[in-house]
């Protein structure tokens, strides 16, 4: 079972599960006939593909086998700099048992659309937007007091007459003078 993706026009496409045993053994660039996955009078040509864990494949590897390649660019490979070389997995140019999805290009168009062909194109019921209902005059919302805070008892500040910074080590020893206290010995 292959997922099989055809280009339609620009960036759009198609995508349809067929079991083609036929496409077993093709490489990528080989044409064939449309017909055996039902594109009567298409010619299509495999432009490349994938395994069941992703990894693409190549034209410049032969075989089906998956590989470790040192790489400088192009599919599956995206080098961070400008002569950059890095180790990736690719698989081999020809389609096997492991491969999932197979991409394909329209090399002769047929007389009928590909949609029409493989059972996609739309009713005339979907393409037309949905009436939206007229809606009822809803009531407005009422607003919710906002919760005030509540009131903090204000202290009259005490301005020191020396301003510690909080770096400062407080000398040990002599404890900490509260003024009040001299007033009410007075």
């Amino acid at each position: 079972m292959f997922k099989i993706v055809i280009p339609l026009e620009k960036g759009k496409a198609v995508q349809v599960e067929k079991d083609v045993p036929t496409l077993a053994g093709m490489k990528i660039g080989d044409k064939f006939d449309g017909s055996i996955i039902g594109l009567t009078g298409y010619t299509l040509q495999i432009t490349g593909g994938s395994d069941k864990e992703g990894f693409p494949m190549r034209r410049d590897l032969p075989g089906t086998a998956r590989k470790r390649a040192l790489l400088t660019g192009g599919v599956g490979c995206k080098p961070k700099g400008n002569g950059t070389r890095v180790i990736k997995t690719i698989r081999g140019n020809r389609v096997g048992e492991d491969i999932v999805q197979v991409n394909l290009k329209v090399a002769e168009k047929g007389k009928e659309p590909v949609e029409k062909l493989l059972g996609l194109e739309k009713k005339p019921e979907e393409g037309k937007p949905k009436e939206k209902a007229p809606k009822e005059e809803e009531a407005p919302e009422k607003e919710e007091p906002e919760e005030k805070e509540p009131a903090k008892e204000e202290k009259p500040e005490e301005k020191p007459d020396s301003v510690e910074k909080p770096d400062e080590k407080k000398e040990a020893g002599k404890p900490e003078k509260d003024p009040g206290a001299e007033e009410k010995k007075e």
